[in-house]
């Protein structure tokens, strides 16, 4: 199933992306308007969309600029760092035996297309499975781990490298937190339609140059183990959204060092999820 969230309203999307259909019309109220509130009756939703007959009178054309990220109001958002063994190498960083996580800002949460406003010259992209959560976890192992997410999305971490790397203390979060700083979307894909969970295709281009390609399944703390993790600390709630770290191939890590510049194309693909597309733009 492929769910997402335009003009604020719950939209099951069909599998060529085309037509969406609103929730709360085609369950005649039972479920939605808004995402958030089907994220917290999770269980008794997917009951009902694995069984309803969803005509085509509440379909409408899915306009990608009008979408959402598809968790757009979580009460908490994670972000885990070196979280592939290659980024960690590039970074010149022993690979972490926790995860290492910060946050991101809600205020920074977009669609997944649209323009990306460089506030400084340091801005770095960083590709990112991104994880929603659809059922109360605390003290989660891994084995139940994946009972606990709704779903699958594609997202960026975008970073403005200056500004996160300040001292003497690091701002991560804050660095990563600008206005449109996370884009999602296009729509969240539930566990099920996916035939290999742990092992996604990654891919982040530039201009149509290819800076990052990897797979999920390089990833130092699989999605399990970051649920097993983050659910032994805080008590991960539905809709809550985790960043689950970036491949190799940030600009930050080359030599010399490339960043965004007004112009450029960033296109952001995972295999099974879809893409995002940010033209940039100067302040």
């Amino acid at each position: 199933m492929r769910l997402g969230s335009m003009d604020g309203r719950a939209v099951m999307v069909e599998e060529g992306g085309e037509l969406a259909i609103d929730v709360a019309k085609a369950s005649e109220g039972r479920f939605g308007p808004g995402i958030q509130l089907i994220y917290e009756n999770w269980q008794a939703f997917t009951e009902w969309a694995a069984t309803a007959g969803l005509g085509r009178e509440h379909a409408r054309p899915v306009r990608r600029d009008e979408l959402e990220a598809p968790s757009p109001a979580p009460r908490q958002v994670f972000a885990i760092g070196l979280n592939y063994r290659d980024h960690a190498d590039e970074s010149g960083l022993a690979h972490p035996e926790v995860p290492p996580t910060f946050t991101k800002f809600v205020s920074s949460f977009t669609g997944p297309e649209g323009e990306l406003v460089l506030p400084a010259d340091t801005v770095d992209w960083e590709a990112e499975l991104v994880v929603v959560i659809g059922r109360t976890a605390r003290q989660v192992p891994a084995a139940r781990a994946w009972s606990h997410v709704a779903g699958l999305t594609v997202g960026q971490d975008y970073s403005e490298r200056t500004l996160q790397l300040a001292g003497p203390a690091p701002q991560f979060s804050l660095g990563k937190s600008h206005p449109g700083f996370a884009p999602q979307g296009p729509w969240l894909v539930t566990p099920d339609a996916l035939p290999r969970l742990d092992d996604l295709e990654v891919r982040c281009t530039v201009n149509g140059e290819t800076v990052q390609h990897g797979r999920t399944g390089d990833m130092i703390f699989g999605v399990p183990e970051l649920i097993e993790f983050l659910s032994s600390v805080v008590t991960l709630t539905p809709g809550d959204v985790i960043f689950t770290g970036t491949p190799a191939g940030v600009g930050a890590a080359r030599e010399p060092r490339r960043f965004l510049r007004p112009g450029d194309i960033v296109e952001t693909t995972i295999a099974g999820l879809g893409g995002l597309r940010q033209i940039c733009v100067a302040k």
